[in-house]
């Protein structure tokens, strides 16, 4: 265990240059949740540590991404990019207050778990002055080489800069470091940019750290966590690496995932016990799911409470504000939006149930429609217990449905219900014998016949 109490983090958060899009990089999201908000969640979040994060001039949204997610995190901006311990500097006023450790991240890095944040600091407890985290490369090209003499790391050696026997090294480095406190300015502020691009670079350090007789150490960690993001494929792959960890940790838990390689979770997914989730289910941001409930094929869930018991799909859609009581039913081709259906409520199929409340045991008919938009504004449907409502009815929002009541199919509501009342609003059927013989004939008569 880690008794090196106080830490400061510096995450640096700026912009990538190859996303091709006007979103920061770091605000681009996997699982549901920003590369950055993945990060800070990764990241120690004890009464002792104090965040700094440094990002790019005129990035207003990931400050607020920052201070929506760690209202305590100071930001910095870096207004001239001038390479990695630039960056870190940039913080100089929050790491010069003074620390046990000083943890230095990046936004792009979405995998990296709280673990390896704890086992990288480790070594400072040891009396070491800076551990890097490495990693075993498939291909090692273009990264940094980790060269170590022993157990020591002495430098890390730039892809473009390395010797021949050095590229063949596949230990890398994956930029992540921790510094000791009580040295960690002296060594960046020895960093200088005596190179082709003329930047600071923090790869430096660890030389500097070996000329001053301090010691510097490896941490190793998978090559999956360490993923950084700077084009929308590696995007994609984060994602990949993401969903994969997510479907098994459900798994792990109990949930039933038929083909769960077509599954999509969001990282705040919460299942209950005995969840069963068919084929091709997308599962978004803020989703609960009750003990018991059976997902079917195709449908779609955000921000939505699923109750125990329940039957979703398949091709359902549930939007966000939903919340499906214990033991009810939603169908196929079914779409809900902030609507509340209370224990037992069944919508078997092709209904729209918007901004309304529907009391527990209602039946909803296929091809009802809650008409909660006039053009200006939502208004608000609700729907006693144990109603009826009969295919293919039109509820005119705001409108009030009582308990017990029953609505015609076919019906246009457009006054409240009382209970138990019965409602039927439909023009008087009328029928006209041969009419559609006359009709036919009259429509054919100086039709011209096809050639």
């Amino acid at each position: 265990m880690n008794t090196r109490s106080s830490l400061t983090i510096v995450l640096a958060a700026g912009e990538g240059t190859r996303m091709r899009t006007s979103l920061p990089k770091v605000l681009h999201p996997i699982a549901g949740e920003s590369l950055l908000a993945h990060v800070l969640s990764a990241t120690p979040h004890d009464a002792n540590a104090r965040l700094a994060v440094v990002i790019g001039p005129a990035h207003d949204a990931v400050a607020h991404e920052v201070k929506r997610l760690r209202p305590d995190a100071d930001i910095f901006v870096q207004r001239e990019r001038l390479g990695t311990a630039h960056a870190v500097l940039a913080a100089r006023e929050a790491i010069a207050r003074g620390a046990d450790d000083l943890l230095v991240a990046f936004g792009d890095t979405p995998l990296i778990s709280a673990e390896t944040f704890a086992r990288l600091r480790a070594p400072l407890a040891q009396g070491a002055t800076l551990a890097v985290l490495g990693f075993r490369a498939a291909d090692p090209t273009g990264y940094g080489r980790l060269l170590l003499e022993g157990d020591r790391l002495v430098a890390i050696r730039e892809h473009a800069d390395a010797s021949e026997d050095e590229r063949r090294i596949t230990l890398c480095n994956a930029g992540v470091m921790a510094f000791g406190g009580a040295r960690a300015l002296a060594i960046l502020g020895r960093i200088g940019n005596a190179n082709k691009k003329s930047e600071y670079y923090l790869v430096d350090a660890v030389a500097i750290a070996h000329e001053m007789g301090l010691e510097a150490v490896v941490i190793e960690t998978s090559e999956d966590e360490v993923r950084g993001v700077n084009t929308k494929a590696q995007l994609a792959e984060a994602e990949g690496v993401m969903q994969t960890r997510l479907r098994r940790a459900a798994m792990d838990a109990g949930v039933t995932l038929i083909a769960p390689e077509t599954v999509y979770l969001a990282a705040d997914t919460r299942f209950g016990t005995d969840v069963t989730i068919e084929p091709f289910v997308v599962v978004g941001p803020g989703v609960s799911i009750g003990d018991g409930a059976v997902i079917h094929s195709f449908s779609h869930i955000v921000q939505s409470t699923i109750g125990r018991n329940t039957s979703v799909g398949p091709y359902a859609r549930m939007r966000p504000g939903t919340s499906l009581g214990d033991g009810a039913k939603i169908g196929n081709f079914v779409e809900t939006k902030a609507a509340i259906l209370e224990e037992g409520v069944k919508i078997n199929h092709l209904s729209y149930i918007g901004d309304a409340q529907v009391g527990a045991k209602a039946n909803i008919g296929a091809g009802t429609i809650t008409c909660n938009y006039d053009g200006f504004g939502k208004h608000k449907t609700t729907i006693g217990q144990g109603a009826f409502i009969g295919t293919n009815s039109s509820l005119v929002a705001p409108i009030k449905i009582g308990a017990g009541a029953y609505i015609g199919s076919g019906s246009v509501i457009t006054r409240d219900v009382p209970d138990d009342a019965m409602a039927l609003e439909r023009t008087q059927q009328t029928i006209r014998e041969g009419g559609a013989a006359r009709y036919r004939e009259i429509k054919t008569r100086n039709k011209k016949p096809k050639s």
